[in-house]
């Protein structure tokens, strides 16, 4: 499933598509973005939508039955391993929700538009 490319390109990501960005881990010092800055870079990935409180962003992906679900969530869990950088899933009939967060730093890092670029990405 392909959600669109977007590619723009904006100063958070350093000019750079995020899909083609690799996680980096975050030091203990790593300050998470604020909630501008989140808004920003969410111009980057289509579709997934910023939590008020800043500190997440969230997409639904629908599909036909349970196994086209579990096939996309598997592709996911992939990208999440390749990562490093791994995202919270709920597969259930026809629909997988997928929250990223840097639970590391009590918010978001550029690692979670770069791994939901990456999901966007997948076929």
């Amino acid at each position: 499933m392909n959600n669109g490319e977007n590619s723009n390109k904006n100063s958070a990501s350093n000019g750079v598509n995020l899909a083609e960005k690799k996680c980096v881990p975050c030091e203990g010092d790593a300050q998470p973005l604020t909630r501008d800055e989140a808004g920003r870079m969410l111009k980057d990935v289509l579709g997934w939508m910023l939590w008020p409180d800043g500190t997440t962003i969230s997409k639904s992906f629908k599909f036909k039955n349970f196994s086209g679900a579990f096939a996309f969530a598997t592709k996911v869990a992939a990208i999440a391993e390749e990562e490093g950088h791994h995202p919270d899933l709920l597969v259930s009939w026809g629909r997988v929700e997928i929250e990223l967060s840097t639970h590391s730093i009590g918010g978001l890092s550029e690692n979670d538009f770069i791994v939901a670029a990456k999901i966007d990405g997948i076929q």
